[in-house]
């Protein structure tokens, strides 16, 4: 995989970030396994709940697209080291993408990065499998 064209989307899409509160911007690069790359960006709201990360403004993007089959996303931030999906950005990954194969690829910049599979970053998952599991008590 070219994880340094994904990095550059990534890098790309923190530009269009609205964080007028924290001043703090993401960007995301999310792949499909079709090839398409989704951007995202956080986009702040002074309410802090209605505040939306990146991972998730690139994959809903995706998803309202009729996209659900992905590969790879790429996180990168405003900070001076790597930056890590929150853990409601990593549900939604669990929700759409195979914990095994997923990459999740966390950039400072396209020649400092480090890649992990989704599974690494989200043990012991809260899934459809799981709820199924519940609902059999």
């Amino acid at each position: 995989m070219d994880y340094k064209a994904l990095i550059e989307e990534a890098i790309a899409a923190k530009e269009m970030a609205y964080v007028p509160y924290s001043h703090f911007r993401v960007g995301a690069a999310l792949l499909t396994k079709s090839g398409k790359i989704y951007r995202g960006c956080n986009i702040e709201n002074a309410a802090f709940t209605p505040t939306n990360c990146a991972e998730r403004t690139a994959f809903f993007k995706a998803i309202s697209e009729g996209e659900k089959e992905f590969k790879a996303i790429v996180v990168n931030g405003d900070a001076d080291d790597y930056l890590f999906p929150c853990g409601v950005c990593r549900q939604v990954m669990v929700e759409f993408c195979d914990l095994k194969t997923f990459e999740v690829i966390v950039a400072n910049n396209t020649e400092d990065y480090k890649v992990f599979t989704l599974e690494q970053l989200m043990p012991g998952v809260f899934n459809a499998e799981e709820m199924a599991k519940g609902q059999r008590l």
